[in-house]
């Protein structure tokens, strides 16, 4: 039924579909819902989270880039879920991120205010970054910063987020939401429990990551897929969950284009940030069943 299904959304917008030839491309199911290519996800048993040998693997790269051993005295990976095996249903996830392109369609379909913040809302989130930083990817006049229509979106909530996909859901009718980390964590790095989409050790070339740059976000699709065809599971721009540890907090996942080492960016490394947040650091991408 699942496999009917996923045929059937391919075919049901016949007339109107334009499909690209590169990794990672849109099909515009209608003239103005442009949305990311789907994988599916076979159901079945997968690793979720880690071990210890997982967590030393990770604070060890972070000290050697990095020259400190921060993440270790702070016990960043301490926090992650135990390795175990769980059975998982099938679905269907986005192979990339949410894109400027395809946010701008719910902005201007909506009204929505476009993804920019007030110097005054940045400072209070207490962050490394100098308001300037915001600036290359905040929209001006309700439009995507210029060059970066395919990049991931960001400056969005997980509120924002999760009004994309209300918004997305009644216009495909398809049920999209934002993953559960559980969900996340399988479809970007497989059943077998590898430490990164690409195996188990530590390869800048894969992603976008701060330690070849370009210190931005860039077009997705850009690097080699995970195992189930998904892209920029590392790297890049860490994606809201649906997964709370804490009430109005949300788990992030996946790592960012900021990050070097590059233990947090590995899928079984997670972290909280409030609902309300708007970082350039942060997007997201959208499952159904």
């Amino acid at each position: 039924m699942k496999k009917q299904q996923s045929h059937m959304i391919g075919g049901l917008f016949a007339a109107v579909l334009a499909t690209m030839s590169l990794p990672g491309s849109v099909r515009a199911q209608s003239a103005d819902v442009p949305y990311a290519d789907v994988a599916e996800i076979p159901a079945g048993w997968f690793f979720q989270g880690s071990d210890a040998i997982e967590r030393q693997y990770a604070y060890q790269i972070d000290e050697q880039v990095y020259g400190h051993d921060i993440s270790r005295r702070n016990r960043w990976y301490d926090v992650e879920v135990d390795k175990w095996h769980i059975y998982l249903p099938d679905y269907f996830i986005m192979k990339t991120p949410v894109t400027n392109d395809q946010y701008a369609a719910f902005v201007r379909d909506t009204g929505r205010e476009a993804p920019d913040i007030s110097e005054e809302d940045w400072e209070s989130l207490g962050l490394i970054y100098g308001y300037d930083a915001t600036r290359p990817f905040a929209w001006q006049n309700g439009e995507p910063p210029r060059g970066k229509g395919n990049h991931p979106v960001v400056l969005v909530s997980w509120r924002d987020a999760q009004d994309y996909a209300t918004w997305l859901s009644s216009k495909t009718g398809i049920k999209w939401r934002i993953p559960e980390e559980i969900y996340w964590e399988k479809a970007v790095r497989g059943a077998d429990g590898i430490f990164y989409p690409w195996g188990n050790i530590y390869d800048p070339l894969q992603l976008n990551s701060a330690d070849r740059g370009p210190f931005d976000t860039v077009p997705v699709g850009q690097f080699e897929p995970g195992p189930y065809g998904l892209y920029d599971g590392a790297g890049q721009v860490f994606e809201w969950t649906a997964t709370s540890l804490q009430a109005g907090y949300r788990i992030v996942k996946g790592g960012s284009w900021d990050d070097r080492g590059c233990g947090v960016c590995r899928p079984a490394a997670r972290h909280g940030r409030p609902e309300h947040m708007q970082h350039i650091l942060i997007g997201f991408r959208l499952m159904h069943e």
